[in-house]
């Protein structure tokens, strides 16, 4: 599973190519001369270890507690003059990042803690729920299904962001996470992608040489929805094997999973744009297998940075249930899902349910839920239980549905993003050609 959508601002890390999109960090104010003592305890403390608990300068130019994950040697410095990476123990991951010693308030320096002491703690990962969910909000997938050992081997290979910032069409757009590209980007911060094929390259000069030749202005694959300047398209990652692997690895830049899909074969790409005289600009999308046994209906989702905060996580969600009723299946995102994820989905459910619920007139049991809106049974029921408005008599499910009841839960649901407007949606379901 993958992200949906998240907070705005700096958190968001994405800006148009006229600006940089980074905040200053200091005044430029020259520094006072260092004390003595001061100079004394820098030197005994550096270089700082991996491990090591310090104060660090954000964006916000507030000082916020960092554990150093990595360091590296500033070229051609002095001996000591290292660059940590460091993670944000109030924040996500995505968050972390290389600074300069400058940045670190070294009279806040803890000694290197046990890590296996740490783990009974948990010290950095503690959050109330409030800060976790402002922080990463509709995160979908989690590490839940990993053990300790295979989630340390996780986060060892992948602690370290080995691209910083990514060129897509317009945007300029810092990265999350790590995505393992092949080891020929090693030595890149950035990378420039066209925005339609998906290709990526080291510098900008090759990007341009890359759009004068291709010819492609939307997504490899059908149109199978558009209204007004959204459309959405399907790619089968059979047919178009090269842009479903770069979708991948654009993708992974942006969602904390514990694996990559390379046989992108199994898959179909549901690739959502904003189209202008430009061509169909990716905003998002979400995976799915041509043949689940779990009746997955989504593997992956994703909005871009730069779109998010407009409905088209939402969105997104609901275009995989119309995709359901097309086929005549009931569907249900693929599990694990973590508490934000089941929070996005739970919000979908809890809308689409209520919805029918006010409007009907009489008994309706949860089989026919299911029938109308494609939610599986299962999810249906979890849902309304979790809004207590199922009791359990004389042997069967009753679903209590007092209309004051159903418009609080409706208001606190929120409001259900971008509609998706079902005569637009011209698709008929995969089937494997013979």
């Amino acid at each position: 599973m993958g992200s949906l959508e998240t907070p705005t601002g700096a958190e968001n890390g994405s800006a148009p190519l006229a600006g940089n999109g980074k905040s200053p960090l200091v005044d430029g104010v020259e520094a006072a001369p260092e004390p003595d003592g001061s100079k004394r305890r820098r030197s005994s403390v550096l270089p700082l270890e991996v491990g090591t608990r310090v104060m660090c300068r954000w964006r916000d130019g507030k000082y916020h507690p960092v554990k150093v994950i990595e360091r590296r040697k500033v070229p051609n410095a002095v001996p000591n003059d290292y660059e940590y990476y460091v993670h944000y123990t109030e924040f996500n991951r995505r968050l972390d990042e290389w600074v300069k010693l400058e940045q670190l308030d070294l009279d806040s320096v803890e000694a290197v803690v046990d890590e296996k002491v740490e783990e009974k703690g948990a010290t950095g990962l503690k959050m109330t729920r409030h800060q976790k969910r402002k922080i990463d909000e509709t995160h979908v997938e989690g590490h839940e299904e990993l053990d300790a050992a295979s989630l340390r081997e996780h986060e060892e290979f992948t602690k370290v962001k080995n691209i910083a910032t990514i060129e897509l069409g317009r945007y300029e757009i810092e990265t999350w996470y790590f995505s393992p590209f092949p080891p020929e980007y090693n030595d890149c911060l950035k990378l420039y992608f066209c925005e339609f094929c998906l290709n990526f390259m080291k510098r900008k000069e090759q990007l341009q040489r890359h759009m004068r030749k291709c010819d492609l202005k939307h997504p490899p694959g059908d149109e199978i929805y558009r209204s007004g300047t959204l459309s959405m398209f399907e790619v089968d990652g059979k047919k178009n094997k090269v842009y479903g692997q770069n979708l991948c690895y654009l993708a992974k830049l942006f969602l904390d999973h514990k694996t990559l899909y390379y046989d992108v074969d199994l898959f179909l790409f549901y690739v959502l744009c904003e189209c202008d005289d430009r061509g169909c600009h990716m905003v998002g999308y979400f995976s799915k297998e041509k043949h689940s046994e779990e009746s997955y209906n989504l593997a992956c989702i994703l909005t871009l940075p730069p779109y998010q905060r407009k409905g088209y996580g939402k969105f997104l969600i609901a275009f995989s249930y119309e995709l359901s009723k097309k086929e005549g299946k009931v569907g249900t995102p693929e599990r694990p899902l973590s508490d934000l994820g089941l929070l996005s989905y739970r919000g979908y459910w809890t809308r689409v349910l209520l919805d029918i619920l006010k409007k009907h007139k009489g008994n309706i049991s949860i089989k026919e839920l299911s029938d109308m809106t494609a939610i599986k049974a299962e999810d249906i029921l979890t849902t309304l239980q979790s809004l207590e408005l199922i009791q359990y008599r004389k042997g069967q499910h009753v679903i209590c549905a007092d209309p004051k009841v159903l418009d609080r839960h409706l208001k606190a649901a929120g409001r259900g993003g971008l509609e998706v407007d079902v005569s637009k949606l011209i698709w008929t379901p995969y089937k494997e050609q013979s």
